[in-house]
């Protein structure tokens, strides 16, 4: 499961950034919902909000460390509950998907815009997600099961 999640992830957003760069150029934007949002073309050579801009090489090595990690302890997740596989498989597919961007032109597709929040990706949504589940697993779900005990 936690694999073909994270091939799905990478797959909706390799196409979607593809999409958007055969048909957008840098920096256009189309309302979708006027004032709400808006499709937004944006190279992002950062992390969330821009953050640590032109610093391609860390967030490759810390996405290769997570990998890494993932990698290791898989054997683990794989037997672990739906909600950690699946928190586990949006997280690489998401991280897999910014990764293949930093490593060919060194910064990040982005295109989601609302207007009130930094534009990102799809790959951005599996890892906010998947981050998200997994936080639910350790600090929700675990201590039930440790109560449980």
């Amino acid at each position: 499961m936690i694999i073909l999640l994270a091939l799905s992830v990478i797959a909706v957003d390799r196409w979607t950034k593809y999409y958007i760069q055969s048909h957008m150029l840098p920096g256009m934007s189309i309302p979708v919902i006027s004032h709400v949002f808006h499709i937004t073309y944006v190279l992002n050579s950062g992390a969330a909000f821009s953050l640590l801009e032109h610093q391609t090489g860390l967030f490759i090595g810390i996405a290769l460390v997570i990998l890494a990690a993932i990698g290791y302890y898989y054997p683990w997740i794989a037997a672990g509950s739906l909600l950690l596989r699946a928190g586990v498989g949006l997280a690489a597919g998401g991280a897999i998907g910014n990764l293949i961007d930093r490593i060919e032109t060194g910064y990040v597709v982005d295109f989601l815009d609302f207007r009130i929040w930094p534009v990102f990706n799809v790959a951005d949504m599996a890892i906010v997600v998947g981050l998200g589940l997994i936080a639910m697993q350790i600090l929700y779900f675990s201590r039930k099961e440790d109560d449980n005990k």
